[in-house]
């Protein structure tokens, strides 16, 4: 039995999907199961993971546990514990690649790595996932696109290797169900290094608008105007901060996916494909095959 933390997060959902496919028994922990759309096949727990004594549901006989750190919380030693309690002996981390390729302000990645530490000290068999940036992150560009047609941001050269989530959660299902996964701490990425500049013109390609642009603006005035849409101050900082450097240094890119998958990462083009109607001009759709 599987237990994912975070499962109506990108990669969390993911998982529960590959894993109910494949007949494994999966229990889902979500604060909100109606809200969340899992998979029948799924076996439902109510709680929050920020809270372990809430997860009163949570069923013994695990065999290993997907941890979302942001689902999580600061309560990844008593998640763990719990776990453990109910017969885990495996743990994979979603972790970030900044982790050991310092980007941004060092808070934000000190943050995984107390959830990693949390894990080794658990006594489980563990396995972390640090990830480069989501290409689901992209979607937040889509209310600009879909009005002006225009994403303005700061720092337009900054390039990462975006990374698809469905090859974060295959590999994340890979740790979960085999033995000899433990112990590892992977850097995952996408194929390529894309600059602001670059992915908002494969998002342009995919949708049929080849006329969007990217508009630089200052970071003061993007935090400006983060803030004033309600935003908690972490948001900006956590962004501004790993975009100022990645405009200097790029992320890392590497080719663990294919190693791990025996298949190339995906590349940012084609999840923008998949997603291209979220991009559409007001009154349009997705461009047909």
């Amino acid at each position: 039995m599987h237990v994912i933390i975070g499962a109506s997060g990108n990669v969390g959902r993911e998982a529960v999907n590959l894993l109910v496919e494949a007949g494994e028994k999966t229990v889902a922990v979500t604060r909100d199961p109606a809200a969340a759309a899992l998979p029948d096949g799924a076996d439902v727990v109510r709680g929050d993971p920020s809270r372990p004594d809430s997860l009163t549901g949570l069923p013994d006989g695990i065999a290993s546990v997907l941890l979302s750190p942001r689902a999580a919380g600061g309560a990844a030693a008593g998640l763990l514990a719990l776990a453990a309690a109910r017969g885990a002996r495996r743990v994979v981390v979603l972790s970030a690649a900044t982790v050991v390729h310092p980007a941004g302000e060092r808070r934000f990645a000190e943050e995984f790595r107390a959830v990693e530490d949390a894990a080794r000290a658990s006594g489980l068999a563990w396995t972390f996932l640090r990830c480069a940036d989501f290409a689901a992150n992209a979607l937040a560009w889509a209310p600009q696109i879909r009005a002006t047609g225009v994403v303005r941001g700061a720092h337009a050269r900054a390039a990462t290797s975006p990374i698809h989530q469905r090859d974060i959660a295959e590999v994340a299902v890979r740790a979960l169900v085999r033995d000899g996964a433990a112990g590892h701490a992977h850097v995952l990425t996408g194929p390529q290094s894309l600059t602001q500049h670059d992915k908002v013109r494969l998002i342009g390609e995919a949708a049929g608008r080849p006329d969007l642009a990217f508009e630089e603006l200052p970071p003061d005035q993007v935090r400006r105007a983060m803030l004033a849409q309600g935003l908690p101050a972490d948001v900006p900082d956590r962004l501004l901060g790993s975009l100022a450097d990645y405009a200097t240094a790029p992320g890392p890119t590497t080719g663990t996916v294919r190693e791990l998958l025996g298949r190339p990462a995906r590349t940012f083009a084609s999840w923008a494909a998949e997603n291209a109607a979220a991009f559409a001009a007001p009154g349009g759709g997705a461009p047909s095959a």
